[in-house]
């Protein structure tokens, strides 16, 4: 785990523009199972969350089309509740920093770290946009 410190502005960052965060398996549960549209972001303290993955997902999460829920888990932090949102992730490796959009509990879109990485921040929002425009 990394000191509270350290990922407090990392939080922040999604928290100020209406991610609610999840913190245990059970809080997972009932945001993913939930009807309509969740966005989850697994967010992290590598480079590429702060240059290109938390900022997409702000620009993405500000589109008039929009999910009805943002969350967000934070790797190296609440295992257990990074667990249970990567658990709905399935097939997908874990990966962190990442984002997925469920509908109706269902996983329809996501984007691994290996599309966030070296991809400017506007591209992946306009990915995510798309993704929202489709299914919200």
């Amino acid at each position: 785990m990394y000191p509270e410190y350290l990922v407090a502005p990392m939080r922040a960052e999604l928290t100020n523009v209406g991610f609610n965060e999840l913190t245990t398996p059970e809080e997972v549960d009932a945001a993913i199972k939930s009807e309509g549209t969740v966005f989850v972001v697994v967010n992290s303290v590598c480079g590429c969350a702060a240059a290109n993955a938390r900022p997409a997902a702000k620009l993405a999460a500000a589109n008039a089309k929009h999910p009805d829920r943002l969350v967000t888990v934070f790797a190296g932090m609440e295992k257990d509740a990074v667990d249970q949102a990567r658990s709905y992730m399935a097939p997908f490796p874990p990966s962190s920093p990442s984002m997925a959009l469920f509908k109706d509990g269902k996983l329809v879109h996501i984007i691994e770290r290996h599309q966030i990485e070296g991809r400017p921040a506007q591209m992946i929002a306009e990915n995510l946009i798309g993704a929202f425009e489709q299914y919200c």
